[in-house]
């Protein structure tokens, strides 16, 4: 299973991205899908999570309120939509399903 991240580059603070994770070929309908990011020195971190049924949302404290996790009604792409962007929310990326990880897509955060 490939997992693969889009959506990632360079933004001013205050300013928004959306990332995308799709496994080509396949339906994401019956994953969990997890994001994770992981700045330089620090541990990853789980940023948001969405259930298989899109039910249920999870989102680490550092990105509540600002960050909004979903999937699209084709089953073939979750979003991680993010607001309000801060320099600390730089890191590079993953999506995560089923046990695979993305490459990773690299989101900078700087004026």
């Amino acid at each position: 299973l490939l997992v693969v991240e889009s959506g990632g580059g360079l933004v001013q603070p205050g300013g928004s991205l959306r990332l995308s994770c799709a496994a080509p070929g396949f339906s994401l309908d019956y994953y969990g899908v997890g994001w994770f990011r992981q700045a330089p020195g620090k541990e990853r971190e789980r940023v948001s999570c969405i259930s298989s049924s899109g039910g249920s949302n999870r989102y680490a404290d550092s990105v509540k309120g600002r960050f909004t996790i979903s999937r699209d009604s084709a089953g073939t792409t979750v979003y991680l939509q993010m607001n309000s962007l801060k320099p600390e929310d730089t890191a590079v990326y993953y999506c995560v399903l089923g046990g695979n990880w993305g490459q990773g897509t690299q989101v900078t955060v700087s004026s």
